[in-house]
């Protein structure tokens, strides 16, 4: 009976995988087509038996893709390290220095995490453009350089320590700065790791908030660049060379899933399990 619940079980699962990969198939099967094939085909082919790299080729030198991708690293790198910093920073404060109305001032920050993300885009775009940092990549980075959950999970977190050790460091003279930096950090390493590659994935598919501050294409990200290719690179109709570029675009991301997926998992549930 135990064996008949794990074979259905595992049928469901190995179905359910097939479902949710098959985008993927076929994103990759598309890419390696060619124009010709790929129009006269009046009923889709499952498989290729004449696939080409051309269309890689073009997606790198038909249109500036290099250049998208040089730009989404700078804004997700200078993102993710600022971010990191202010968090970091900011849930220690909560976690363990003691000033008035600190509880009071945590929930009415968590509360932010109910306001619309439509509205805090108009704000920021407001405020962004009236510092006159539309097209920079100032104006990319400093609306996203900071995060209500992130700060939350980082602060369950520090508070898993106990205050004994706390307390006992700041007997010792420890400031609390190098109490952060040589046992919270360090102890809480696999969360800030869990951060770091969730904000690098947001940063990579970040769409609307830079294609409401940029119109400069010096400036597009990988995101937006996919719009501007369809619009002006190789055309709606050349769907290979489209599946190309997002395959080189997605990459980068799933690789990093793939390793580190195991360490985003742990870094979560240790950041919402006390005790």
């Amino acid at each position: 009976m135990d064996q008949a619940k794990k074979t259905i079980t595992y049928f469901f699962l190995v179905l359910w995988a097939l479902i949710v990969l098959f985008p993927f198939y076929w994103m990759v099967l598309t890419s390696v087509k060619s124009y010709g094939a790929y129009n006269s085909e009046y009923i889709p082919k499952f498989f290729t038996l004449s696939p080409t790299m051309q269309n890689y080729v073009d997606a790198f030198t038909s249109v500036p893709l290099g250049r998208y991708f040089l730009n989404t690293i700078i804004f997700t790198v200078l993102t993710t390290a600022i971010m990191i910093v202010v968090i970091t920073l900011a849930a220690f404060a909560f976690a363990r220095l003691d000033f008035r109305g600190r509880n009071g001032a945590f929930v009415l920050f968590l509360s932010l995490m109910m306001i619309p993300n439509e509205l805090v885009i108009i704000t920021n775009f407001v405020t962004i453009t009236n510092l006159d940092m539309r097209n920079t990549f100032q104006g990319l980075i400093l609306p996203s350089v900071t995060s209500v959950f992130y700060i939350y999970l980082l602060k369950e977190n520090f508070e898993q320590v106990p205050d004994s050790l706390y307390k006992a460091a700041k007997v010792d003279g420890t400031s609390d700065m190098k109490y952060l930096l040589k046992v919270l950090v360090p102890m809480s390493k696999p969360t800030l790791i869990t951060v770091t590659i969730l904000k690098i994935i947001e940063c990579w598919n970040s769409y609307v908030w830079p294609r409401l501050i940029t119109d400069d294409e010096a400036y597009y990200l990988v995101s937006n660049g996919i719009q501007e290719i369809r619009e002006n690179g190789f055309g709606r109709e050349n769907i290979p060379a489209m599946m190309a570029a997002v395959v080189a675009i997605s990459l980068p991301l799933i690789v990093l899933f793939l390793l580190f997926h195991k360490k985003i998992m742990a870094g979560v549930s240790r950041g919402g399990t006390k005790g």
